[in-house]
């Protein structure tokens, strides 16, 4: 939709997606929170971009950069792929912006991809993100018990997908929830 724009991401973004993903109010959902160099950003990025099972995008809204979605592990014989995001600027969380940011990558995946599944992990003390997902009607298909080792201890995550069909029932309905009447 108009306001939220998924632009590939580019080397002209690196420093700023680094500072994001080294910060606490982004880190502390991911599986690693190590603080990351700009040679290890790099080197991440040059790996991803010339890789087809991984998609990265910017995350701008009205004109700003917000943060940085993506999709890994596209297979086209399972026709699925994982989905991530993270809102790097935070004093836009709570605004509504990671609907939209969901409903453009359900859009993307199942209608210009055309993949049957889209799936997720979350670590289950994200529970606002869980909620989300369910919103759009992610279900949970796995429990990942002591996951990753993360805050001192060993943390569990559960994994989310949702279906194509599940999609073309609440698309229309899902988009006029984020952005009314269209």
């Amino acid at each position: 939709m108009e306001d939220i724009k998924l632009q590939e991401l580019t080397e002209q973004h690196l420093e700023l997606v680094r500072n994001w993903r080294n910060s606490i109010e982004v880190s502390q959902y991911m599986y690693t929170d190590e603080i990351i160099s700009k040679e290890q950003q790099i080197a991440w990025f040059k790996k991803v971009s010339s890789n087809p099972s991984y998609k990265y995008w910017i995350i701008s809204y009205n004109e700003k950069y917000l943060g940085v979605a993506n999709l890994y592990d596209i297979n086209k014989n399972l026709s699925s792929c994982y989905w991530a995001f993270y809102l790097g600027d935070t004093s836009i969380r709570g605004a509504g912006i990671g609907a939209k940011v969901e409903f453009n990558v359900l859009k993307y995946v199942f209608e210009e991809l055309n993949l049957n599944k889209l799936r997720c992990e979350v670590f289950v003390f994200n529970d606002m993100v869980i909620k989300m997902h369910e919103k759009f009607g992610f279900r949970r298909e796995a429990y990942y018990r002591e996951h990753c080792f993360k805050n001192g201890k060993f943390q569990d995550a559960v994994g989310l997908a949702m279906l194509k069909s599940e999609w073309e029932q609440i698309k229309d309905i899902m988009k006029i929830k984020i952005y009314g009447k269209q």
